[in-house]
């Protein structure tokens, strides 16, 4: 287990521990090295869900107190093939995206120090075209089919900072943030993304970027440009972007222009995106942005509702053992038709019918869920949905096309991966998961599980705000004098018999500049 560390702003971090890659693609390479090992599906379906404690002795509490329990249900998480895969992407997409900001390669560093001092844009635009394959996509899924909760699931598979100050035998003092999640402004405005932006950076790392884009009146132009070092810099892994579909209420020119922002920073830095958002975002995510960004080859994700069958089976399981009616209901093929039929196999709906239905059952007197209070509870307690799910039902198309939060029918299938539960056995599994005695190994698991000792960060590491030059250590000649004397390389050479890092001797020799100074200077953000 990773050791937690508490940073000097008060962030929990986590110290990087290497480790040796199967893949050839990642070794060598740090930030991919210090991530947690790639997951089996098993794994994942392991990791990712949760199941509360409960215990059927609950079912003889006064009724009062049986109506707060019942909330506990929400936090059932049962892992569905669609998590898998998005688990797999997110994986890929961060690994993928690092492997063409190595901190240590010669080429990659090269390139900043030419774009830098050449006077052009930073990035990685004088890279080949090759070196560059981040895998970011798009997540669009119906409102309630979970894909807020999942991606924070996955999400927390990861730390979120990682601190490194020595890569073998190497001094390598760097603040790693593996992920980060925005929302995208109602407004879809370009600056209020890139306000949150900062000002999450400067939580997770103690820095004040966003004050002085506020103090310093940044046009968005100039915002842009500290964004993109500050993403390299803090040696970003993956941007989330949520809430896309305010794209769509931009005002004139927003939605452009913020595309036209997200596909920089895929090119231009080789950050991995995901932009997540509900079928009304459809239309925007479709243009511009799939056909310029790079690394788009594994798909697009579009989750829909479950359709009846395995995948539907396993969730009413999972979310049917908790009951704390006095009377146990067994789960009656009729009771999963109803619950389907009332809630279209939307994930969200079923957890919140199926609890309203036990609370109208406790209140009630009755003590049992039943078809007709399942079906009072639709009617009655889930009126503003009702025309949603009736357009559902009757598969209207004319009807579904009103509402933008559930309408597929505009999806490019061709461009979606086909998801096929054969290949990791995602009912067998979680099957075996969800009975009794697998929660209750669970829940003692979680139990006698010890927590992370956190300590205080003793060595003194802090965020890169002023590596100009990537450090260039693989692939030196043996011979200094090869080297040109303004080469950086030979003053690199010239310190080995001081044992002196290359940040050093670069920084004393004038070619690495402050971040604060250069950056925010008066040319750059008047």
């Amino acid at each position: 287990m990773m050791k937690e560390v508490i940073i000097p702003n008060g962030s929990v971090a986590v110290e990087a521990e290497y480790k040796d890659q199967i893949i050839p693609d990642y070794r060598g390479n740090p930030f991919i090295e210090a991530l947690p090992n790639i997951l089996s599906p098993q794994d994942v379906i392991e990791r990712l869900a949760f199941y509360p404690e409960y215990n059927k002795s609950e079912r003889e509490v006064e009724s009062h107190y049986r109506i707060y329990m019942i909330d506990r249900l929400f936090q059932v998480f049962q892992p569905l093939p669609m998590n898998l895969e998005l688990e797999s992407k997110i994986s890929r997409a961060i690994r993928q995206g690092y492997i063409s900001r190595n901190p240590f390669d010669k080429k990659l560093g090269a390139g900043f120090y030419n774009e830098y001092y050449g006077g052009q844009a930073i990035g990685l635009a004088n890279i080949d075209e090759d070196y560059l394959s981040p895998l970011g996509f798009s997540l669009i899924g119906i409102s309630g089919i979970g894909k807020t909760a999942a991606l924070n699931r996955i999400l927390n598979l990861y730390p979120q900072i990682i601190i490194h100050s020595e890569y073998r035998n190497i001094h390598f003092s760097n603040y790693q943030v593996v992920w980060m999640r925005l929302e995208c402004p109602f407004d879809g405005s370009i600056k209020g993304l890139m306000y949150q932006f900062f000002s999450e950076i400067d939580r997770l790392l103690g820095t004040n970027h966003y004050e002085k884009v506020v103090r310093t009146r940044a046009t968005v132009d100039s915002m842009m440009v500290v964004m993109n070092q500050v993403v390299r810099n803090s040696s970003l892994g993956l941007l989330v972007i949520d809430e896309i579909q305010h794209l769509s209420m931009a005002k004139s020119g927003g939605s452009e222009k913020m595309l036209n922002f997200f596909v920089n920073l895929v090119n231009c830095i080789s950050l991995p995106i995901i932009l997540v958002g509900t079928p009304k975002s459809l239309k925007v995510l479709q243009g511009d942005f799939r056909q310029a960004r790079r690394g788009s080859s594994s798909g697009d994700m579009v989750c829909d509702r479950l359709q009846k069958g395995e995948v539907w089976d396993l969730l009413i399981n999972s979310v049917w053992y908790y009951q704390w009616t006095r009377k146990e209901t067994p789960l009656t093929k009729e009771l999963s038709n109803i619950l389907y039929e009332e809630t279209q196999g939307i994930p969200d709906l079923v957890k919140k019918v199926y609890a309203t239905s036990q609370a109208e059952a406790i209140n009630s007197g009755k003590e049992e869920v039943t078809p007709k209070i399942i079906r009072k509870v639709a009617k009655e307690k889930f009126k503003l949905v009702k025309p949603m799910l009736n357009a559902l039902k009757t598969n209207n198309l004319r009807e579904i096309a009103k509402f933008d939060d559930i309408n597929l029918m505009e999806i490019d299938f061709k461009d979606t991966l086909t998801r096929t539960k054969e290949s990791i056995k995602l009912d067998l599994k979680a099957k075996e998961m969800i009975n009794k005695g697998k929660k209750e190994q669970q829940d003692n698991a979680n139990k006698d599980r010890k927590k992370p000792v956190r300590t205080n960060l003793i060595s003194e590491i802090r965020p890169l705000q002023d590596d100009k030059v990537v450090n260039q250590i693989g692939g030196r000649k043996d011979n200094k004098d090869e080297f040109d004397k303004d080469d950086i390389r030979f003053v690199v050479e010239q310190g080995k018999g001081n044992n002196k890092s290359p940040y050093e001797l670069l920084k004393k020799s004038g070619y690495i500049i402050s971040f604060d100074d250069d950056i925010f200077s008066k040319e750059v953000v008047s």
